[in-house]
């Protein structure tokens, strides 16, 4: 059986650009797409914030072009989950993984691209108008909503943080939390407070998502009484955690608490020698596609002075 140099499981932002290095070093990548080829930016309609842009650019056409220059240079990108994996812990041990078609796979380097899926409420409505006006990143989209009226539930530091973040462009924030109280550290409610735009609504869920093709408002319901209203929003901003996408390498690599893999230091090494982690699977605080590319870079690089490593 041929054994890969490097193997990328995940195919956005920190896949692509990890396959992109590796390949210009000649590690002859091969990339597993997973089960959302191009990652979370597929579900996002426009890109403003990632460099080199100047107009904007579609997340979908986005993840294409960097497919594209990822295969320009040799990349080997197979539709494909991985589903199992068995590492090695030894320094120029390989590594195993499983297709879903129950494709085995040896690989003396792997890079961990698997991102982390964000939680939804899971109401039909909602989950139709995702890239319509609902959203779970604030930082990614709340700027298409300047000056206008938004909503976010949630009421964790996330939340708290996102709405502190849409209170400065937004004209209205209002903030729905489903207890009698927030979650969030007291410094973070203390911002939450200060601001004069947010206004909580506290024992409070979504009853449906009010809009056709985009949010044009939401009806809510009081939880302890039954109460139920309509109120007028543009923009609906879902902040109540992502789940890293990290199952199969549980009991084989160090995670935190979330389930998020730990890296060493500055750099996307695991405790398992030739696996890297980069993007959000290993990231919980910035969650964005530069920082997921940045990390990508990174883990090629460590790749590949991993295996030059081995030869000397």
């Amino acid at each position: 059986m041929e054994i890969i140099k490097n193997l990328i499981i995940g195919s956005g932002p920190a896949g692509y650009t990890a396959a992109i290095y590796a390949a210009r070093a000649d590690l002859k990548p091969i990339v597993y797409t997973g089960l959302e080829p191009g990652g979370q930016l597929t579900t996002t309609t426009d890109v403003d914030n990632f460099p080199g842009y100047p107009d904007g650019v579609n997340g979908p056409e986005m993840m294409q072009e960097l497919q594209k220059q990822a295969e320009r240079f040799g990349t080997d990108v197979r539709i494909g989950h991985i589903n199992k994996v068995e590492l090695s812990n030894k320094v120029g041990g390989i590594h195993k993984a499983w297709v879903d078609d129950g494709t085995e796979l040896k690989a003396q380097t792997i890079i961990i691209s698997t991102g982390a899926t964000a939680k939804y409420l899971g109401i039909e409505s909602e989950q139709r108008l995702i890239g319509g006006g609902v959203s779970a990143c604030a930082v990614c989209d709340g700027f298409f909503y300047k000056g206008q009226d938004v909503a976010i539930v949630g009421g964790g530091d996330t939340a708290a943080e996102e709405a502190t973040y849409l209170a400065n462009i937004c004209n209205k924030v209002t903030m729905l939390v489903r207890k009698g109280e927030m979650r969030a550290s007291k410094a973070m409610q203390h911002r939450v407070n200060k601001a004069n735009n947010i206004y909580l609504r506290y024992f409070t869920e979504i009853d449906e998502v009010i809009g056709d093709q985009v949010v044009e408002g939401i009806r809510i319901i009081n939880n302890k009484t039954g109460k139920k209203e309509e109120i007028s929003i543009n923009g609906l901003f879902i902040a109540i955690g992502h789940k890293p996408n990290t199952d199969i390498f549980k009991e084989q690599l160090e995670m935190d608490n979330f389930g998020y893999i730990i890296t060493k230091s500055k750099t996307t090494k695991t405790n398992m020698p030739g696996v890297f982690a980069s993007g959000d699977v290993q990231d919980k605080d910035y969650r964005q596609a530069v920082t997921a590319a940045g990390t990508g870079c990174m883990a090629a690089l460590d790749a590949e002075r991993y295996i030059n490593g081995l030869k000397v």
